[in-house]
């Protein structure tokens, strides 16, 4: 009996998961079943795997179908089989195009057709009728009588029983997004799709046994196994694994050279990783990671080597890393060891703008057939569910929205209610969609259709159907491809550099930049806006309470800023230890040992191996799922439940009192999804420092490099006082001298047109190569002219400032402008050979004021530029205090503090910078940066806030829950606070007990 089966896979269809698929079918004693998930084959190898543990004769396939409409089933007869129809979808994927209603020829599969779709006697030795249950009793066509060895029987399953025909229809109705009354059957499953047991088919095939026989006949030829033990990535680099060992031998021997010099103890730690490497087969993996960044370097482009492949030295001598493992005391056997459970892969980042062109370079190099993008299993959620099932009710949005913030209020339960959320139980973790992991990659040594079929995301890359779990369980290590913008602050910059300075600069001379003091001070100050990773207001903060001046401490700082260190309050533990080293007793004996370096802290993912292993007595296979569990890279909550009971087990025999085991236990589960591994941090600080170099030392060029790619922690304004803080002119975009991105000439920083909103692309992007082409503009007529942009572009320009050097005022040239336009010329593209005479036209006097200005650069960019927003303000009070002085002293009038925080016309009686001091009532005035809001223990919001004082300097607020609500924030703008100074390890910020925001002065262009 031919069962083919749907799991969940066959996305907002299928019913069940592959576990329940074979659990039902043992169930009912079938003893084959068959899955062929619509277009698709991400449940595979699992169900292979399962069916064989339930005893039931596993066989794969796949149901095709176009537009929703069905055309015909797939049933391999063995793994050729599943190849070959992997690769027919996966042809139609990449070229886009439509799937005809026949199948192709196959030599390794079976083709089963509904009744009446292809003529019986057409069909080829390998392709049949199906005829399913509910098409058994009726009159067949008089050909079917002669071709009755083409007919079997065919039941195919999309739930588990007649009663899951509803939530079969849910399911549906959200795929289709339309009412649930309104779902048309041909949209769905037949009523009869689900398991029906043997002895009823026996039944209702009884008038024709033939078909059942037939069935069983096309089962005995399928057989399906899999060999999940064999290595599936390219096997060789060069073509013999001897050759690629000699080769990988001789680039590890040639970069201790450049890392190292002579040093002895290196040679013996390389040579002791290549006998590993080549024991274990991972020779051509290395070796074609060092092909990659090779071309990347040839390209220029700049890269970073993260993850646990910084614990290798031949990583590091292959310039694969920048991550030193002697220093940092990094054992290899954390990156590749026979015990390992899963296998090692390397993290790679390039800039963000050249990824793609690294990711070409890969497909092209070893091949489309052999290569593809990892992909990912996108599951529904709580909150997704509740609204794709409300809307299928016909639930209007705003009910919708209450019961998605308030699934327990009384008030909202109901019939219908209780059946979304019904519902919703049952869908939560369905697969929703599939999409690309962030950066793996794999490479075959047999054509990835061998495993999958692929998708053709519009990402451009063919992308495998399963996730990294399936692609490790079967034998793939994958390679992770990233992209970020802190490499593109760092690349770019050394570009500018080299422009703007002809000077060339060596990022790569990390040890010379740990040890310079310039970058250590500005560390210790944590004065790092724009660096990557420590930029935040919480890592500067962290920082300055660690005293951190280099690069080991800064390494760790880079692991316990993350949540799962700080929820668990062991950041803040740790700040504490580190200030008073003799103040603490270590939990047990064994944190001593294996925590010393952190305090007895876990800080790092070998930290919770190394207690896990030590102190629980866990073996490393155990210890290493537990690592994985700690970077939220486990398939099963059962697997983290097993082990989390043997963890308790193990320490019940070795006599720990409960009390010692379960803190021990909640520190370990803190770092669920959030932990780093040491080399990792170390990457982090890595790049790091190079930031730091950069903005040390060549401090426009690197903000410059900062604004143009975006992404950073803070908005753009943020940046651009920042460069104005050290030193920079920062100027209007201008038709003359500046371009589309943002551009630097000496310390003279041009904004970019790409700034401007509203502005076409096209627009600002043909400004600068006009004016490259034929020269400067003269005038805005001549710009005009030239420049095919229509006159609300033009209006931008003007408004913007960016025509300032004809010496008129903006409204002048908007006159100008309009005149022009009503001359009614063809727009010339291209400078003509002499400049034809303008008509001028005799305007009244018309100044432009400074306010208007302002207002004109705030609605275009975003903020002002020729005045702050301080200078924007209705009132001239400044507070009693500025952020430079909240740290030192017992300065600060109280009096004025303790004034109304609304009367904001005052005088300040502040005396010139006058210190604050911890615990004195202070008034200061801020621009908005940044706000942070959590929880606390009640659930009641809170939040932290950054500002910028008027001098260009940080401080940071606490606004707890009693105060946020009666003073909020209400957007972006400059603040009057009111609050107790208060320091966390010489760390000062102010505890808000008043605040408002300032209204700026009335917008001139409104009257």
């Amino acid at each position: 009996m031919l069962y083919t089966a749907r799991s969940y896979y066959s996305l907002r269809y299928g019913t069940m998961p592959v576990e329940k698929l074979v659990e039902e079918a043992g169930k009912r004693n079938i003893g084959a079943l068959a899955l062929t998930d619509i277009n698709n084959s991400t449940a595979c190898f699992d169900f292979t795997e399962l069916c064989i543990k339930s005893n039931i004769q596993p066989v794969c396939g796949m149901e095709f179908r176009s537009g929703g409409h069905y055309l015909y089933t797939c049933i391999a007869a063995d793994e050729r089989g599943m190849e070959e129809i992997n690769r027919h979808l996966t042809r139609h994927n990449l070229d886009n195009n439509p799937l005809s209603s026949s199948a192709p020829p196959f030599d390794h599969v079976y083709v089963l057709y509904a009744p009446g779709s292809v003529p019986v006697s057409r069909l080829r030795e390998n392709e049949y009728i199906g005829i399913r249950p509910w098409e058994a009793g009726k009159l067949w066509p008089a050909e079917y009588h002669k071709y009755s060895s083409k007919l079997l029987a065919h039941c195919p399953v999309a739930f588990a029983s007649a009663e899951d025909y509803e939530f079969h229809r849910h399911l549906r109705a959200i795929d289709r997004n339309t009412l649930l009354d309104k779902l048309e059957s041909r949209h769905t499953a037949n009523r009869m799709e689900y398991f029906l047991s043997p002895k009823e088919l026996k039944k209702i095939y009884a008038s024709n046994p033939s078909l059942l026989l037939n069935a069983s006949a096309l089962l005995a030829q399928c057989s399906f196994s899999f060999n999940k033990s064999t290595p599936k990535n390219k096997r060789t680099f060069t073509g013999s694994r001897y050759d690629d060992k000699l080769l990988l031998e001789k680039l590890a021997l040639d970069g201790l050279k450049y890392r190292y010099g002579n040093d002895k103890k290196a040679l013996q730690r390389i040579q002791g990783e290549l006998e590993v490497i080549d024991r274990l087969g991972f020779s051509s993996y290395f070796l074609i990671t060092w092909d990659i960044i090779r071309y990347a370097m040839y390209r220029g482009f700049y890269h970073v080597g993260r993850g646990s492949g910084g614990n290798s030295i031949v990583a590091y001598c292959l310039r694969i890393t920048d991550i030193d493992p002697v220093e940092l005391n990094l054992y290899f056997e954390r990156f590749i060891n026979p015990q390992r459970t899963s296998p090692p892969d390397f993290d790679i980042d390039f800039s963000w703008k050249e990824r793609d062109e690294v990711l070409d370079y890969i497909f092209k190099r070893y091949g489309r057939e052999h290569t593809a993008l990892l992909g990912t299993i996108n599951t529904f959620r709580d909150s997704s569910i509740i609204r794709e099932l409300g809307k299928v009710y016909g639930i209007p949005k705003s009910d919708i929205d209450q019961l998605v913030d308030r699934p327990g209020d009384p008030l909202l339960q109901n019939d219908l209610t209780k059946k979304i959320f019904d519902y919703g139980r049952r869908i939560i973790d369905f697969p929703n969609y599939r999409s690309i992991h962030a950066g793996g990659v794999l490479i075959s040594e047999e054509p990835i259709t061998c495993y999958t079929a692929l998708d053709m995301p519009p990402k451009g890359f063919p992308t495998t159907q399963w996730d990294m779990y399936v692609a490790e369980e079967i034998g793939f290590e994958k390679l992770d491809i990233l992209s970020q913008r802190g490499i593109a602050h760092i690349g770019e910059c050394v570009d500018i550099v080299r422009e703007n300075r002809n000077q060339k600069i060596d990022v790569h001379r990390v040890n010379d930049f740990k040890k310079d003091p310039e970058i250590n001070e500005r560390l210790y100050r944590g004065e790092a806006i724009g660096c990557f990773y420590i930029e935040s207001p919480a890592m500067r903060g962290l920082l300055k309470k660690l005293r951190c001046r280099d690069y080991l401490r800064l390494v760790a700082a880079s692991s316990i800023i993350r949540p799962g260190v700080a929820k668990s309050g062991m950041m803040k533990e740790y700040i504490h230890r580190f200030h008073n080293p003799d103040s603490f007793s270590y939990l047990h004996p064994v944190f001593e040992q294996q925590l010393g370096e952190t305090f007895g802290i876990m800080v790092y993912q070998e930290d919770v191996i190394k207690i896990a292993h030590h102190f629980a007595g866990l073996d490393l296979a155990d210890a290493d799922i537990l690592r994985r569990a700690m970077s939220g890279k486990f398939r099963s909550r059962k697997e983290f439940e097993r082990i989390e009971n043997s963890f308790f087990d193990n320490c019940r025999e070795r006599g720990y009192p409960i009390e010692l085991t379960a803190e021990v236990w909640r520190q370990i589960a803190s770092f669920s999804g959030y932990a780093f591994c040491k080399a990792h941090s170390a990457s982090y600080a890595v790049e790091s420092y190079q930031s730091l170099y950069l903005k040390t030392h060549f401090p426009h060029e690197f903000h410059v490099a900062v604004i143009n790619n975006f992404g950073g922690f803070y908005r753009t304004w943020v940046y651009v006082n920042e460069a104005r803080r050290y030193g920079a002119t920062i100027e209007l975009p201008c038709v003359n001298r500046g371009r589309y991105m943002t551009s630097i000439k000496g310390d003279v920083i041009y904004l970019g047109f790409v700034h401007l909103k509203s502005l076409e692309a096209q627009v600002g992007r043909h400004v600068e190569a006009e004016r490259e082409r034929y020269g400067e503009f003269r005038g805005l007529a001549g710009f005009m002219e030239r420049v095919p942009a229509g006159i609300e572009q033009v209006k931008i320009l003007i408004r913007c400032g960016a025509f300032r050097f004809t010496g008129k005022t903006k409204k002048e040239l908007l006159w100008e402008a309009h005149f022009l336009t009503s001359r009614e010329k063809k727009v010339q593209f291209g400078r003509k050979l002499f400049d034809g005479a303008v008509k001028t036209y005799s305007l009244p006097p018309m100044d432009d004021t400074s306010i208007e200005d302002a207002w004109d650069e705030t609605e275009l960019l975003g903020f002002p530029v020729t005045m702050s927003r301080f200078d924007m303000l209705q009132t001239s009070y400044r507070g009693n205090t500025v952020a430079a002085d909240l740290h030192t002293g017992n300065g600060g009038d109280a009096q004025t503090a303790a004034s109304n925080v609304a009367g904001t016309g005052r005088t300040s009686r502040r005396a010139a910078n006058a210190p604050a001091g911890k615990g004195r009532i202070v008034r200061i005035v801020g621009d908005l940066v940044a706000t942070k809001y959590v929880r606390t223990v009640r659930k009641e919001i809170m939040q932290f806030g950054c500002f910028l004082d008027e001098k260009g300097e940080f401080f940071d607020t606490v606004n707890f829950p009693p105060v946020l609500k009666k003073y909020p924030f209400t957007g972006p703008g400059v603040y009057l606070i009111e609050g107790r100074v208060t320091e966390e390890f010489d760390f000062p910020s102010v505890e808000v007990s008043k605040m408002a925001r300032l209204p700026s002065r009335p917008d001139p262009r409104a009257g």
